[in-house]
């Protein structure tokens, strides 16, 4: 039990590096011959170990890593049996690769980026190789959904086949679809304020910008203020949606209380839906009429004549009422 407790605790403190002694002093270094020294090859180690070359040549490399930086004596200077102080457990992992896979092009990018993160290769590579324990974890842990999510988010920015992928899903599934349809709105609706409290300039309905007057870009920036101070992942959409509605509300009084402003954007106003009209009608076509006339269709079209006899009447009676020029 002494002894067992011993090595326990031996373990305990160095972890692998326990291990990867025994492969260290044993195994011969690569380019030396069996008549050069005592130690044996790593597959001859492995039979008399009864495990796999591949599994001590992983604690054979992890040595080796750690002798180059200068952790552990280098192969030449260990004899079979040889004691020597071993370094903290905690340093194993940064030098050991426990998988195939961590030899792989993909293996190593996974070991690089956990690197870049400051967590064990090990680890990402388990997680990698293991995508239904990921999912588990997703769909029990709001905290591990929430890394998932920012993690993909960052990827998808860099990655246009994910990006496609990931609007394909959206489509396709009809409360994300609904979910991204209000966050856009809510996002245009933000957007429409911080402008006019970054810019201090306004949009009337009929198109025209102009200087938002003090109190109006004040106001931007106070509903803007409340909205950034929402706590990272509190909905806006409610506050979004006030804020909007109060902007829209002050830029109609704007317009009302200038008359020469409020005329222009009525003139603005007519003169698009004129163009509007005369974008449809001109896509009309009548080469094969005859195939789809209608009583009411020649109606409709009537009383539309009649309507702009009326409106061309009522503009140049205006016209009339104004000096020329």
């Amino acid at each position: 039990m002494a002894r067992d407790a011993r090595e326990f605790g031996a373990y305990a403190r160095t972890g692998g590096w326990a291990f990867a002694l025994l492969v260290a002093r044993s195994v011969r270094p690569g380019g030396q011959g069996a008549g050069e020294t005592a130690k044996v090859s790593a597959k001859e180690f492995a039979e008399l170990a009864g495990c796999s070359a591949d599994r001590v040549l992983r604690y054979y490399k992890a040595w080796d890593r750690a002798a180059d930086d200068g952790l552990v004596p280098h192969f030449e200077a260990l004899r079979p049996g040889q004691e020597v102080a071993l370094p903290d457990a905690d340093a194993w992992q940064g030098y050991y690769l426990s998988r195939n896979s961590a030899a792989s092009e993909r293996g190593s990018a996974i070991a690089e980026a956990a690197a870049a993160e400051g967590i064990r290769p090990t680890k990402a590579l388990e997680v990698a190789e293991n995508p239904t324990a990921l999912r588990a974890a997703i769909m029990a842990d709001p905290s591990t959904a929430r890394a998932a999510q920012q993690a993909l988010l960052d990827r998808v920015r860099e990655d246009p086949e994910l990006q496609a992928a990931l609007a394909r899903d959206v489509v396709r599934t009809d409360d994300l679809k609904k979910a991204v349809a209000s966050e856009s709105r809510s996002a245009d609706r933000i957007g429409y304020v911080r402008q006019i409290a970054e810019s201090g300039r306004i949009r009337t309905p009929a198109g025209q910008t102009l200087d938002a007057p003090a109190e109006v870009r004040q106001e931007a920036e106070r509903h803007l203020s409340l909205i950034d101070e929402l706590d990272e992942g509190e909905d806006a959409a409610e506050w979004a949606a006030e804020a909007y509605d109060t902007m829209k509300g002050l830029v109609a009084e704007t317009v009302e209380a200038d008359p020469g402003l409020r005329v222009t954007e009525r003139r603005q106003r007519f003169y698009s839906s004129v163009q509007k009209a005369t974008r449809a009608f001109e896509e009309l076509t009548f080469e094969d009429a005859e195939d789809f006339y209608e009583d009411d269709m020649v109606r409709r079209l009537e009383e539309l004549q009649q309507a702009i006899g009326s409106c061309l009447a009522a503009l140049r009676s205006g016209r009339g009422n104004h000096p020329a020029g």
